[in-house]
């Protein structure tokens, strides 16, 4: 395992981005930004396109940090200037489960520590339909932009759990 400065956790929503950014954070002593809370202010409203990429711009310029979010529009961004890539790989199932409950823990809203709720209609669907419809553009964006950095895939709990468990040994 290489030595990890600057990390892109991607996946789909309920996958645990959020969960493993703020382990990494943790144990690499980098910054964590939850991609969530530079899109959407506190009334929901998204940035600008062209703003939020630039601030991602800003954000990736920096010698350590671990950014989780999708946002396919921008992932080249990140992708260029990452050293790792973290893709949480879970099954459909895994990934409904995870936005499910993290309502019922944490409820709607904005809640901090990459906490951010809000399910509809349009939430469920992009869940449900990330593997089909997604993932293959983002495995081709990480192809394409990240290919020669190290990418690991996560494909559920448990092996999250023990990945963790080997970056925290090697500490």
């Amino acid at each position: 395992m290489q030595r990890m400065n600057r990390v892109a956790v991607v996946g789909s929503g309920g996958s645990g981005k959020s969960y493993v950014a703020r382990e990494l954070g943790r144990l690499l002593d980098a910054p964590v930004t939850h991609l969530d809370a530079v899109f959407f202010d506190d009334d929901w409203n998204p940035l600008p396109q062209d703003k939020f990429e630039a601030a991602q711009r800003e954000l990736v310029a920096a010698p350590r940090w671990v950014i989780d979010g999708n946002y396919n529009s921008t992932l080249h961004v990140r992708l260029e200037a990452c050293d790792t890539v973290v893709m949480m790989d879970v099954p459909t199932w895994t990934a409904l489960w995870g936005i499910f409950s993290r309502q019922i823990r944490h409820g709607a809203g904005q809640h901090g520590a990459g906490v951010y709720n809000r399910i509809h209609r349009g939430v469920v669907t992009y869940v449900a339909t990330y593997r089909r419809r997604m993932r293959p553009q983002v495995l081709d964006k990480i192809q394409r932009f990240a290919g020669d950095k190290q990418v690991v895939f996560l494909r559920g709990r448990r092996q999250t759990r023990r990945w963790l468990e080997q970056v925290a040994a090697r500490r």
